[in-house]
Order: structure tokens, then sequence, then C-alpha cells
């Protein structure tokens, strides 16, 4: 139990500092106009969820400190579903209708599409 969390916590540290670097780097570039930072890490995350899911089981690692540390972790750190609610939120106060169904289609149809991805990369 003790080496599980310890596996969570490492990822998770290491998936929040991540998202925050993106957060930056975006908004350097971009601006705030488009969420672009969180629709990234989303995204990416979903990616990566995929492709660590289809390494466990195409190599049937089945001991879960993968699991546990990026599927878990990491991705739990990382991944911003919380901000992305929030973000649509505030977008739908300021009245940007166009961009609020942009950035949810996109990044659940996007998202998906990464997932699966990631795991067909494993094949």
């Amino acid at each position: 139990m003790l080496k599980t969390l310890l596996l969570v916590s490492v990822g998770g540290g290491a998936g929040s500092a991540l998202r925050y670097l993106v957060y930056l780097w975006s908004n350097k570039f971009y601006g705030d106009s488009f969420p672009l930072g969180t629709w990234i890490v989303n995204v990416l995350g979903c990616f990566i969820i995929g492709l660590t899911w289809g390494v466990i089981n195409r190599y049937q690692l089945g001991d879960g400190y993968l699991r546990h540390l990026i599927m878990v972790g990491f991705c739990g750190g990382f991944t911003t579903f919380s901000s992305f609610a929030f973000e649509n939120f505030k977008l739908f106060e300021q009245g940007n209708y166009s961009i609020i169904l942009l950035y949810i289609l996109s990044s659940v149809i996007v998202g998906i599409l990464a997932v699966w991805w990631g795991m067909i990369l494993v094949k």
C-alpha cells in the first residue's frame, strides 16, 4: 500500500508540474482567447493513458506499478478536467458560445481519438 501511494504521489507531482509548464508556455505564445494549455494537457493525457494501457495489456504487466505511476498518478495530476469545466463556465458567462462548442467537442472527440491512437500505437 505504501509503495502504491508513493508511486501515485510521484506521478501526480510530475504531472502537475508539467501541466503548469504547459499552461505557462501556451499563455506566453497564445494568450487566453482559447484555453489551449488545458486542451493540450487533456488530449495528451488521454493519449498517455491509452498508450500506457496498451503497453500494460500487450506485455501483460499485471503488477499495477505502471498503472499507478502513470495512469493514476501522472495523468491524474496532468489532466485538468475541473479546469476544463471552469473555463467553459467562464466562456459561457462571456457569451462565447461558439468557442464553448468548439472547445467541448474538440476536447471530447480528439481526446477519445488520442486514447485509441495510443492503444493502436502499441500494437
